[in-house]
């Protein structure tokens, strides 16, 4: 695990099998994920539910872990990435605005997963142009299986 620190990102994370890129049997690289929340505890929740693979023998995911929503911008500006998982509870900016932000400004957006309040705010989710949702409580084999279709 690596992290590092910027002026506009109090903690920014990546974890994956080396803390480097690794790579599918088939040569792909690993799956990357940009995860968003401003709660410590729901990032790591995220990637406790989802798991370090999505099915055996596959590579690690690479996750990177972001608080702001600067810095998703930004990251996902940058590309690269395979998923954007954001919180839509975070405080300040939360991931469905940020989600239909992206989805309008950034040309040929990755898959968005919004992690909604309840079940309820579906409908929500659906303005955002999330590409899925998984309500809170997270449960842990329905973000799983989300995750994977969208990596594919």
């Amino acid at each position: 695990m690596t992290t590092a620190m910027t002026a506009t990102e109090p903690m920014t994370t990546t974890t994956g099998a080396t803390g480097a890129a690794t790579a599918r049997a088939d040569g792909a690289p690993a799956p990357r994920v940009l995860l968003y929340s401003d709660d410590a505890t729901v990032r790591a929740a995220v990637r406790a539910a989802v798991g370090p693979r999505l099915r055996a023998h596959a590579p690690e995911i690479v996750w990177h872990e972001v608080a702001t929503a600067t810095e998703v911008v930004a990251r996902a500006d940058a590309g690269g990435w395979d998923l954007l998982v954001l919180d839509g509870e975070a405080d300040k900016v939360g991931g469905m605005g940020l989600c239909r932000q992206l989805k309008n400004e950034i040309y040929r957006c990755p898959p968005v997963l919004v992690l909604t309040g309840r079940a309820q705010d579906g409908w929500l989710a659906s303005w955002s142009l999330a590409d899925d949702a998984v309500p809170r409580p997270l449960d842990p084999l329905i973000l799983q299986k989300s995750v994977a279709a969208l990596l594919g």
